[in-house]
C-alpha cells in the first residue's frame, strides 16, 4: 500500500510545483523528513529546491529572538527563586539536593500549564471554601465543578494533617514562583518551550515577520494527532489567515466512530477546532485492505526478541525495499536483546539494519568508567580513601589500558595486605592515569573539568594505540560535548553547591546520552521506538513488548497537579495515553499487510503478563485475520552425571601422585581429611590445583576467626612457657589479652601485626568474639593448672608406609600442632577449634568411610598430629585433646565413643586400629582407579567444587 508520506508528497507537488521551496513542512519529530525528501526526489526525478523542514519545537522557537533555556538553567533559576520565597515566609531554605526531584515535577507542570494556556494564578489559587468556588467559578460545567469541589473539600477536611498542610503551603507559593521564574528567565534572555508556545499563541498576527517568510507558500503540518491548547490555537489562527495546510493521517474506521479512542484527538482537531484535513475524503484502509495479524505469546522478557529470526527470515533475504519492515520496541529495554538476535549476515548476504533509537551511553564501558570515577570521587571526598572493590573495578576496566603485569602486581600487593580501603594518596603515587583519575576535586566548579581531563587522557591513549572503536568514538564525542555544555551552564550557578550534588547532576545528565547506530534510515529493517514511527508506514510491522502497562502506559508521570484539577483545566490525564497509544498502533496497521504482536506472558515486577488491551479490542471488533502462536519453553533438568576422574592412563595425575611418593610433596592432615570426606575434592584441590580466588572483604570469614584465635593463644603463652603454668600467671597475663587480640587481628587480616587500625563496625564485633573465645580457653586452662607447655605452633613431620601394587610405599605428612602440654606426666596435644566440630565418634572404621555419615575430621586430624608427634619426639602414650570453644564449657575436651573417653588404655588400643585404617585409605588414594564423589551429600555440603562434579 502507498505510504502516507508518499501521498503527502504527491499532493504537495500537485499544489505547489516549483514553488515547493517556499513552503515550511512541520512534523512532530525529525524522522519523517528523510522519508518525505526521498518521495519528493523519486516523484520529481530531477534537481529541485527543497522546502524547509522543521519539528514543531524548532518551528515555534524561530518565532522569538529569545534562547530556549535548558533544564539545568531552569533548575538553578527555580531553586534560587524558591528559596527567596521561603525566606519571605521566614522558613528555612531547601538544599539543591532535596529540591531537585521537586524541581523536575514543578518545571514539568509549568511547561504543561504554558503549553495548554492555563491561567497559573487560577489553577494554583488557594481555595478552601466551597462558597469561593460557587462565587468565582460559575463558568465551570457541572462535571468540572464536581471535580473541583471534591479536591478542595478533601483538603479542607484534612487540614490537620501535616502532609496536607505542607502541600497547601507549597500550592499557595506556586503562582508567585511561576511568575517570578518566567520573568527572571526572560531578563536573562531565555524562555522555556512552554512559554514560547504561550507567547506565539497569544496572537499569531503579532509575529508577522516570522510568518511572512512563507508568504509565497504555505506552512504545512503533517501527521499531528494530540495537540496542546497552544498548538490548537496557533493552528487555527494560521488556517484562518490562509497560511497553513493540515495533513492528518486518519481512517474513518476510528475517526467516525466516537467509541474508538484512537480517533479521540483527531475528532477534536477536525470537528471541534475546525482544522481542515487535506485527505478528508480517503477510503478506510482499516476496513477495505487485507490485514494478517500474528500474535506471539512468549515466556520471558528477552525471549520476545529471540523469536525475531523466525518472524524476519524472509526479510533477511530481501531487506532493501524502502519502508518494507519495522521492528517497533514498545519496551525500549529490548534494544540490546534485539541487536544480539538479528544477525549481520544471513546466507552470505549482508543484512541492512538501521537502529533509530540510538545506543545509550549508560550501557557502554565509557559510562562505566565515568560512573566509577564519580563514585570514587565521593569516597575520596568523604573518607580520603577508596574501597578495594572500586580500585579493582578501575584496574580491570577495559578502558584504563593497564598492562596485565601492572594489574597483577597491584592486585597481589593489595590482596596480601587485605586492605578493604586504600589510601587516596597511595593511589596518586602510581602516576599516569592513576594520577588523573584519583585527583581530588576541591571545588564544585572542577567536577566537570576534572572529568574532561580523565576522558581526554583515555581518549588520547586509545587513539594513539589505534584501538578506538567507531561507536566508542561517537560516544566520547557526545559525552565531551555534553560536559562542555554543562560546564557553560554550571559556571554561573554551582559556586556554592555541594560537590556530591554536582556529581549527581553530571551522572543524571550523562545517563540520557545516546548516539545513533550505523544504518540507512530508508532501507532495510528498521528498529525504532513507538513514538518514532509517527508518519511512517511499513508493509511488515513487528511490535515487541505489546503488554498491558507498556501499551498504553499505566502512569502519566509525576505531577503536583492532582487528577481532579487536571480535568477541570483540560490538562492531559491517564485516558489521553490510551488514546495516543491506540492511534499510533492503528495508524501503523492501516497500511501494513503483515502485523506481528509479541508479548511476554510471564508475570513479574515489570509486567502483568497480559497482552495490551488494544490487542483485545482489535480481536473483538476489527475482523482482521488473526493467527496465534505460543512459545513454550520446556523445563528440562540436567540429568545427573556421576563424575569420576580416572587415574589410570592419565600421565598428569600419575606424575602428581608420584611426587607424594617421592617425598617431593608432603600431605597435610587437612588434605587427608578432605580426601576421606570427598575424594573428588582432593583431586580438584591438590592434583588439579584449582583454588578459590582470594578476595578482599570487610567481612571476616569463619576460618579467619580461628586463625586470629590461634595467633592470640600463641602470643599469650609465648612468655609463660619457660616455667610452670599456674592460675595466677594466667590471670596476670590476661591483662594483655586485648592488645594480643588486636595484634593477631592485624597479623591475619592485614599481614602487619603492628599496623595502627581504627576498628569499626563488624571488626569490633570480631574482636569481641575472639575475646570471648580466649576467655573460654583460659578458664579451661586454669582448671587444668598446674601444667607445662612444651611447644607452641610446632611443625612436625612423619612418614607413613602402606602397601601399593605389591610393594611398600610411604608418604610424608606434616602439620602444625597448636600446643603440646605435659600434666602429671601425660603429654597432651591441644588443638583449638572455633567451628562446629564434634567430640563424639562411632568407631574407627566409620572415621575413614567416605560414603558414611560419621566422619570426624577433627579426630582424624588430632590423631594424625599425635602419631606424627610420637614419631618426631620418640614419646608414647601422647593424648589428643580438642578445645571446641563453642561447647567445651559443657562437653569437655576429650573425644569419646559412647560413654568411653579416648584416653589411657583405650586410646592406646585405638591408635594401631587408626593407623591400619589410615594405611588402607592411603592405598586407596594412590591405587584406586578413580577419584569419585562421596555418596553422602553432607560430606561435601560446603565444597567449592560442587558444580564441577555434577552435584
Amino acid at each position: 500500500m502507498k505510504p502516507f508520506l508518499q501521498e503527502v508528497a504527491e499532493d504537495l507537488i500537485t499544489r505547489f510545483g516549483s514553488q515547493l521551496e517556499n513552503c515550511a513542512i512541520v512534523f512532530n519529530n525529525k524522522r519523517p523528513s528523510a522519508y518525505l525528501q526521498k518521495h519528493f526526489a523519486d516523484l520529481i526525478g530531477k534537481p529541485f529546491f527543497s522546502p524547509s523542514f522543521f519539528t514543531i519545537q524548532e518551528f515555534f522557537a524561530n518565532s522569538t529572538s529569545y534562547k530556549i533555556a535548558d533544564f539545568y538553567l531552569q533548575f538553578f533559576t527555580l531553586h534560587k527563586i524558591y528559596n527567596q520565597l521561603l525566606a519571605e515566609e521566614k522558613l528555612e531554605s531547601i538544599s539543591s539536593h532535596k529540591f531537585f526531584p521537586l524541581a523536575k515535577i514543578i518545571l514539568s507542570d509549568f511547561n504543561q500549564i504554558d503549553s495548554d494556556l492555563v491561567d497559573a494564578e487560577k489553577l494554583y489559587r488557594d481555595l478552601e471554601d466551597i462558597s469561593i468556588i460557587n462565587k468565582d467559578f460559575d463558568y465551570l460545567s457541572p462535571e468540572q465543578y464536581q471535580f473541583l469541589s471534591q479536591f478542595w473539600t478533601s483538603y479542607s477536611e484534612g487540614k490537620h494533617k501535616k502532609q496536607q498542610e505542607l502541600f497547601i503551603k507549597m500550592w499557595r507559593r506556586m503562582p508567585k514562583l511561576y511568575h517570578k521564574f518566567q520573568a527572571t528567565l526572560k531578563e536573562q534572555g531565555y524562555l522555556t518551550n512552554g512559554s514560547v508556545y504561550r507567547h506565539l499563541a497569544g496572537d499569531i498576527t503579532n509575529h508577522q515577520e516570522f510568518i511572512s517568510n512563507f508568504d509565497k507558500g504555505k506552512i504545512i503540518f503533517v501527521g499531528f494527532n494530540a495537540l496542546s491548547r497552544a498548538e490548537a490555537k496557533i493552528f487555527t489562527q494560521l488556517q484562518e489567515t490562509g497560511k497553513a495546510l493540515f495533513y492528518f493521517d486518519a481512517d474513518s474506521y476510528y475517526l467516525d466512530d466516537v467509541s474508538q479512542e484512537a480517533g479521540l484527538f483527531l475528532r477534536k482537531n477536525i470537528n471541534q477546532l475546525g482544522l481542515k484535513n487535506v485527505f478528508a475524503e480517503q477510503e478506510s484502509l482499516m476496513k477495505s485492505a487485507g490485514h494478517h495479524v500474528n500474535v506471539f505469546k512468549v515466556q520471558g522478557q528477552s525471549a520476545q526478541a529471540k523469536i525475531l529470526n523466525n518472524i524476519l527470515e524472509e526479510d533477511y533475504i530481501d531487506s532493501e525495499t524502502v519502508g518494507k519492515t519495522v521492528v517497533v520496541l514498545a519496551d525500549e529495554s529490548l534494544l540490546i536483546p534485539t541487536l544480539q538476535t538479528i544477525p549481520t549476515k544471513f546466507k552470505d548476504k549482508e543484512i541492512d539494519l538501521n537502529v533509530t533509537m540510538g545506543f545509550a551511553l549508560s550501557t557502554s564501558s565509557i559510562f562505566g568508567l565515568v560512573d566509577l570515577w564519580l563514585t570514587c570521587q565521593l569516597e575520596i571526598l568523604h573518607h580520603d580513601k577508596v574501597t578495594y572493590k572500586n580500585v579493582e573495578a578501575f584496574l580491570t576496566h577495559p578502558l584504563t589500558g593497564l598492562s596485565q603485569k601492572m594489574r597483577e602486581k597491584i592486585q597481589t600487593a593489595l590482596l596480601n595486605e587485605n586492605e578493604v580501603e586504600i589510601d587516596h594518596k597511595r593511589l596518586l603515587r602510581q602516576n599516569g592515569l592513576f594520577e588523573v583519575f584519583y585527583k581530588k576535586i576541591d571545588n564544585p566548579q572542577h567536577v566537570v573539568t576534572h572529568l574532561l581531563d580523565v576522558l581526554d587522557f583515555v581518549l588520547t591513549r586509545l587513539s594513539n594505540a589505534k584501538t578506538l572503536k567507531k561507536i566508542d568514538a561517537e560516544l566520547f564525542v557526545k559525552t565531551i560535548q555534553e560536559l562542555n555544555r554543562l560546564h557553560d551552564t554550571f559556571s554561573n550557578h554551582i559556586g556554592k553547591e555541594e560537590i556530591p550534588f554536582v556529581i549527581y547532576l553530571v551522572q543524571k545528565s550523562l545517563q540520557s546520552i545516546a548516539v545513533p547506530l550505523a544504518g540507512d534510515p530508508l532501507n532495510g529493517i528498521q528498529v525504532m521506538g513507538l513514538l518514532e514511527t509517527r508518519n511512517l508506514n511499513f508493509d511488515k510491522v513487528v511490535i515487541l513488548g505489546f503488554n498491558e502497562g507498556i501499551i498504553p502506559k499505566s502512569s502519566i508521570g509525576n505531577s503536583f497537579i492532582p487528577d481532579s484539577i487536571r480535568r477541570v483545566y483540560g490538562l492531559p490525564v491517564l485516558e489521553n495515553l490510551d488514546a495516543i497509544s491506540s492511534y499510533m498502533v492503528y495508524r501503523l496497521m492501516q497500511r501494513a499487510k503483515h502485523i506481528n504482536f509479541v508479548y511476554n506472558s510471564l508475570t513479574d515486577e515489570s509486567t502483568s503478563g497480559e497482552a495490551s488491551r488494544i490487542l483485545k479490542q482489535l480481536e473483538y471488533e476489527s475482523g482482521f485475520d488473526f493467527t496465534y502462536h505460543e512459545l513454550n519453553l520446556d523445563i528440562k533438568t540436567e540429568p545427573f552425571k556421576n563424575v569420576q576422574i580416572e587415574k589410570t592412563g592419565n600421565a598428569f595425575i600419575q606424575e602428581t601422585l608420584q611426587k607424594y611418593l617421592d617425598k617431593k610433596k608432603i600431605l597435610s592432615p587437612s588434605a587427608l581429611t578432605q580426601y576421606i570426606s570427598n575424594p573428588i575434592d582432593f583431586f580438584f584441590n591438590y592434583i588439579a590445583g584449582i583454588k578459590e580466588p582470594k578476595e578482599i572483604s570487610a567481612v571476616v570469614e569463619a576460618n579467619e576467626i580461628g586463625s586470629i584465635l590461634h595467633k592470640v593463644m600463641e602470643y599469650f603463652y609465648q612468655d609463660l612457657r619457660n616455667a610452670e603454668i599456674t592460675a595466677d600467671r594466667i590471670n596476670e597475663q590476661r591483662k594483655k589479652v586485648p592488645a594480643f587480640i588486636q595484634k593477631a587481628f592485624n597479623a591475619i587480616m592485614f599481614n602487619h601485626p603492628d599496623k595502627i587500625v581504627e576498628y569499626k563496625g563488624m571488626q569490633k564485633v570480631i574482636l569481641a568474639i575472639v575475646d570471648a573465645y580466649v576467655n573460654i580457653i583460659l578458664n579451661q586452662d586454669i582448671s587444668q593448672t598446674p601444667f607445662n607447655i612444651i611447644s607452641l605452633e610446632q611443625k612436625v613431620e612423619a612418614e607413613i608406609s602402606f602397601p601399593l601394587n605389591g610393594k611398600e610405599e610411604s608418604v610424608k605428612i606434616f602439620g602444625y600442632i597448636d600446643r603440646v602440654d605435659v600434666k602429671d606426666g601425660v603429654t597432651k596435644i591441644i588443638d583449638y577449634k572455633t567451628g562446629s566440630d564434634k567430640l563424639t565418634f562411632k568407631d574407627v572404621d566409620e572415621l575413614f568411610n567416605s560414603d558414611g555419615k560419621h566422619i570426624n575430621k577433627a579426630l582424624i586430624q588430632t590423631l594424625l598430629y599425635t602419631y606424627a608427634y610420637e614419631q618426631f619426639s620418640g614419646k608414647t602414650c601422647v593424648e589428643p585433646n580438642l578445645y571446641i570453644v563453642k561447647t567445651m564449657s559443657n562437653e569437655g575436651i576429650w573425644f569419646k565413643t559412647g560413654r568411653q573417653n579416648l584416653s589411657g588404655d583405650f586410646l592406646e588400643e585405638i591408635k594401631p586400629q587408626f593407623l591400619a585404617r589410615l594405611r588402607e585409605k592411603l592405598t586407596e588414594l594412590f591405587g584406586a582407579p578413580y577419584f569419585k564423589a562421596s555418596e553422602v551429600p553432607d560430606n561435601y555440603k560446603y565444597s567449592i567444587y560442587k558444580t564441577l562434579f555434577g552435584k
